[in-house]
């Protein structure tokens, strides 16, 4: 691997970035129960599928890793898509693109960084060029518990897997299928190889934490053999909660307690059912430092209340996106300066 840190050094020297000595880069503490991280974007891009590879989408590389490290964000959530990894469904997982992802996971672990694995399907897949849900004809239950039990065959052995995450922001599944059904096969499939590592389960409704109590309150009643799942939720602080940030900071009728008074039905949920939540996405744009104060305001309330949450997003494919985090000339972006400040879940927690 000393290649590849070699010239990640040389970028991130080039942007002005100073890196811990490589002694102390594979050091993984104990799995942190509530860890704060950053998705690192780039494997799920793209609508072409399966696409190609280091054209219209590729993995997140390991200066994106070193960023990272250095930030001391010590958590990161891989998106990845299923028509990628297993190209037929119900088929061998795709060779050439199982060896990017646990390229991937082996170059987080030298760096001491843990990784959850991302689904990042929304409920769907493209079959013959058309999106089809689970639960059609065309895409059974059975077809993503299979790709998941293969996954977790794949994965069961390596120390900085964090999680599963079963899938990205399901929504509008069909009323014969609903998420809940779906999530509990994957669930088995993945207990049948592996008993160990902690499935994070999205919520419907686009895993919306403002709609949790009513939208995914059913969840509450999967069943693990493990008693490893974390209940994922995600929330933007935009008008519609889209994450799009179209308008300003007024006309998105934002205010600095935007993010606590959105997330709180999913943190008064958790409690009340003694329940273990993540926050999968967040994020806010760049344009006004008004964001940085809800952004800040968010955190600290879900890090009191022992949750973690990895932020939308980082990458080196963004460009100009407002939301990204990775640095433009060398220049960290705003809301890095808020983003540093948790790493984990306050003590009490622990």
């Amino acid at each position: 691997m000393k290649q590849y840190f070699s010239a990640s050094l040389l970028f991130l020297v080039s942007l002005g970035i100073n890196l811990p000595r490589e002694q102390d880069m594979s050091t993984l503490t104990k799995r942190p129960p509530a860890a704060f991280g950053l998705n690192l974007a780039g494997a799920e891009f793209g609508s072409e599928m399966p696409g190609r590879y280091e054209k219209t989408y590729s993995y997140p590389g390991v200066a994106d890793l070193d960023y990272c490290k250095v930030k001391g964000m010590k958590l990161i959530r891989l998106p990845f898509r299923w028509e990628r990894i297993q190209p037929e469904k119900g088929g061998n997982l795709d060779a050439m693109e199982l060896a990017r992802m646990k390229k991937f996971v082996e170059d987080a672990k030298q760096r001491g960084v843990w990784v959850i694995l991302d689904l990042h399907n929304y409920g769907r897949r493209l079959i013959d060029g058309t999106e089809q849900r689970i639960g059609s004809p065309q895409l059974s239950v059975a077809d993503v518990g299979d790709v998941w039990r293969k996954l977790a065959g794949e994965f069961k052995e390596y120390d900085n897997i964090w999680g599963y995450g079963l899938m990205n922001e399901p929504h509008d599944m069909l009323t014969t299928t609903p998420w809940f059904t779906i999530a509990q096969s994957s669930i088995r499939q993945i207990r049948n190889v592996d008993t160990k590592t902690a499935i994070l389960v999205g919520g419907d409704s686009w895993s919306s934490a403002e709609r949790w109590p009513r939208v995914s309150d059913n969840l509450k009643n999967l069943v693990d053999p493990a008693n490893n799942l974390l209940f994922e939720a995600h929330i933007y602080f935009d008008n519609d909660a889209s994450g799009a940030y179209k308008h300003s900071y007024d006309d998105e009728k934002a205010s600095p307690t935007m993010g606590i008074e959105r997330v709180k039905p999913f943190v008064n949920w958790l409690q009340t059912n003694q329940l273990k939540g993540f926050i999968g996405e967040y994020g806010v744009p760049d344009n006004d430092p008004r964001w940085l104060v809800t952004l800040d305001n968010f955190l600290q309330y879900i890090q009191a209340n022992c949750i973690g949450g990895t932020y939308w997003a980082a990458g080196s494919r963004w460009g100009d996106y407002s939301l990204a985090v990775t640095p433009r000339k060398g220049v960290d972006r705003p809301q890095m300066q808020v983003l540093e400040k948790y790493k984990q879940a306050n003590r009490a927690c622990q």
